[in-house]
C-alpha cells in the first residue's frame, strides 16, 4: 500500500496493517477549504504534523469542522516539495505507547501546502488571498523560538530580517515579515480581525510573536511602508489576538524501528529523507501517547472547537502558570539535566538513561525534592501528578527513540529558564539556595560537556548550539582529567544574566557549580563518581 488519496479506499487493506484511516473525505475538505479558509498554519515539520493536525482531524472526524489546516514552511522547502506533496499532504502518526502497542492513523487534515520563504511567487500570492480571506480565524506556529529571532545573539539584525524591513511588505523572506505582511494584506482587505498563535514550546510566546510582528511593521512605517493606522490595528488585541499558549508532545526524529514495522507490514515507500539543510524527516511521524496544549481563548473573529479535541482553552494567567509548571519544574528541567549527562555516559536513548539509577536519582530530585516547593499550581493540571507521569511513563517509555543528543541541543537558550528560574524562585522566597544540588550538578555537567569529552576522556560531538563557539572559548585551558588546568574560567560564564536569568556568582551556588565541575575532571569516571557522590550524600 502506498500513502495517498487514491489508497484511502483500500480500506481493508489499511486495516489489515493496523492503520486507522480518515472518516472523512479528504477531498471535499480541501474543496471547502481552498473556499473558505479558517486555518493557516507555520512550521510544517513533525510537531505540525504529529500534534497539531491531528487536532484538527478529530473536529473532522467529528463533524464539529468541515476545513482543514493550511500548513506554511518557512525553512526548508523541501518538506513541502518531498514529503507533502508525493503522498498528498497526508502523514502516517504513529503513537508509541508506554506498553510496547503501535497505534497507527493516516491524518488527512492537511488542505494544501505551501512555501512561506518568499522564494515561489505562487505561493506566496496563494498566502496573500488566504489572509485577505474574511474566514480565516487563525494563523499558528510551530517554527522553534529561532523562528521568531531577529536578531543574532551579537544584538546584530539577522540578515533575513534586515532585508524585509528595508524592502517593505512586497518582499519578505523572514517568518515574521512574511507575517507582518499577510496581516497588512489583510488589513487592506477589510481589517477582519483574527488570531495569530504561536504553539512553540518557548516561554512567553504569544508575547515574542507579537513583538517580533510589531518590530517589523513599526520598521515599515518608519520606512513609509505602511500607516499608522496599520500599527494601531495590529496593537489592538481585538483587532489582532497574539495568544498565549504551552504545548506538551514529545516528537522525536523518525525512528528505524518504526520505519521497519510499517515496511513489514505492507506500507510502501517509508523511508526518512535528510534535505540539503540537514532535515531529517519521513512520511510518517512517531510520537508519545500524552500530548498537552493549552492556549489563551482569545480569538476575535472565532475558532474551531479545539477543545474538543482535548485542548485547554483558558485565559492567559492559566497558561502562563501552567508553561512555568512544565519549563521550569516538571519536565524541561528533567529533560535538559539527563541529557547532557546521558551524553557524557555514553547513552543514545533517553528510556536506556531512566534505568540508570544515579541520573533517576539526578532528575528526582530536581523535580520532587527542589522543583515543587516553588512549582506554581496552574489548576488545571496538578504538579506532582504531572512529574509522576514524566518519571514513571513518558521517559522511561522504551518505545520511544528520543536522544540525549536531540534534547541537548540549544542548551544556553534554555538554562536561564529551566534552572535559573528556580534560583530565582528560591531568592525570592527566602529559600535556602545551599540545599540544591540537582540544579547546580546539572549547570555542572552541562558545561563540563561542552568540553566535548566523554566521561572516558574520548572525544564526544557537541549538539548545535548558537552559544557553543563562544562558551567553548572561555573555557579555553581546560583539559578533562586535569582538574590543575582549572582556573577560575567559569566565573565569566556564571555570571551571566543573559544565560541564567540571575548573576550566580553572587549566590552560593557559583562555588558549588565550580566544585562539582572541578570533581567531573578529575580523571576517566570522574562524571559518574560526582554525579553519584553528590546524591548519595543527600
Amino acid at each position: 500500500m502506498t500513502l495517498d488519496l487514491k489508497s484511502l479506499r483500500d480500506t481493508p487493506g489499511w486495516a489489515g496493517a493496523g492503520v486507522r484511516v480518515p472518516r472523512f473525505d479528504p477531498a471535499e475538505m480541501s474543496r471547502y477549504t481552498r473556499e473558505s479558509p479558517v486555518w493557516l498554519h507555520f512550521g510544517a515539520g513533525n510537531i505540525f504534523r504529529g500534534f497539531i493536525a491531528s487536532l484538527q482531524q478529530e473536529l473532522l472526524e467529528q463533524g464539529l469542522a468541515d476545513r482543514g489546516i493550511i500548513a506554511a514552511e518557512t525553512f526548508d522547502g523541501e518538506i513541502v516539495s518531498r514529503i507533502y506533496a508525493p503522498f498528498d499532504n497526508l502523514t502516517l502518526n504513529v503513537t508509541l505507547n508506554p506498553d510496547g502497542t503501535t497505534s497507527k492513523e493516516i491524518t488527512a487534515s492537511v488542505a494544501e501546502a505551501l512555501l512561506a520563504d518568499g522564494s515561489d511567487p505562487a505561493d506566496l500570492s496563494r498566502l496573500y488571498a488566504i489572509a485577505e480571506s474574511p474566514s480565516l480565524q487563525l494563523i499558528s506556529y510551530t517554527i522553534t523560538e529561532k523562528g521568531y529571532a531577529l536578531y543574532r545573539p551579537d544584538g546584530s539584525l539577522l540578515p533575513a530580517a534586515q532585508s524585509d524591513m528595508e524592502s517593505g511588505p512586497d518582499s519578505v523572506r523572514h517568518a515574521m515579515g512574511v507575517t507582518a505582511a499577510l496581516l497588512w494584506r489583510r488589513f487592506n482587505a477589510g481589517a477582519k480581525p483574527v488570531a495569530v498563535v504561536s504553539m512553540d514550546n518557548c516561554s512567553h510566546n504569544g508575547e515574542k510573536l507579537r513583538g517580533s510582528v510589531l518590530a517589523v511593521a513599526e520598521k515599515w512605517l518608519e520606512n513609509g511602508f505602511v500607516g499608522g493606522d496599520f500599527i494601531d490595528w495590529i496593537s489592538d488585541e481585538a483587532c489582532v489576538a497574539f495568544p498565549w499558549s504551552m504545548i506538551d508532545r514529545i516528537t522525536p526524529r523518525p525512528h528505524a524501528l518504526v520505519e521497519e514495522s510499517l515496511t513489514a507490514s505492507g506500507v510502501e515507500d517509508m523511508a526518512p529523507i535528510v534535505t540539503s539543510k540537514g532535515t531529517y524527516i519521513a512520511p510518517f511521524v512517531n510520537s508519545e501517547r500524552p500530548r498537552y496544549l493549552v492556549i489563551e481563548d482569545s480569538f476575535p473573529n472565532g475558532r474551531p472547537p479545539l477543545e474538543r479535541a482535548g485542548v485547554y482553552m483558558t485565559d492567559r494567567e492559566t497558561v502562563n502558570k501552567t508553561e512555568r509548571m512544565k519549563v521550569t519544574t516538571c519536565l524541561n528541567p528533567l529533560h535538559t539535566a539527563m541529557s547532557v549527562y546521558g551524553c557524557m555516559l555514553g547513552y543514545t536513548l533517553i528510556c536506556d538513561e531512566m534505568c540508570d539509577p544515579d541520573i533517576v536519582a539526578l532528575i528526582k530530585r530536581l523535580g520532587y525534592t527542589e522543583g515543587l516547593p516553588v512549582v506554581v499550581h496552574p489548576g488545571i493540571l496538578d504538579p506532582g501528578r504531572f512529574i509522576e507521569e514524566v518519571v514513571t511513563e513518558r521517559l522511561p517509555n522504551p518505545f520511544m527513540p528520543d536522544a540525549p543528543q536531540r534534547i541537548a541541543t540549544d542548551t544556553s537558550q534554555k538554562v536561564g529558564i529551566r534552572f535559573g528560574e528556580t534560583v530565582k524562585s528560591y531568592i525570592s522566597r527566602g529559600l535556602d539556595l545551599n540545599g540544591l544540588v540537582s540544579v547546580p550538578l546539572a549547570i555542572a555537567g552541562w558545561l563540563r560537556y561542552l568540553l566535548a569529552v566523554d566521561d572516558a576522556l574520548a572525544p564526544m560531538p557537541v549538539s548545535d548550539d548558537p552559544l557553543k563557539g563562544e562558551l567553548q572559548a572561555k573555557l579555553s585551558g581546560i583539559t578533562a582529567g586535569a582538574p590543575e588546568t582549572y582556573s577560575g574560567q567559569l566565573r565569566g560564564i556564571l555570571s551571566n544574566e543573559k544565560i541564567f536569568g540571575v548573576d550566580l556568582t553572587k549566590t552560593p551556588l557559583a562555588e558549588k557549580i565550580e566544585n562539582y565541575f572541578i570533581s567531573e575532571l578529575s580523571g576517566p569516571g570522574a562524571v559518574r563518581r560526582t554525579l553519584h557522590d553528590a546524591l548519595k550524600e543527600v
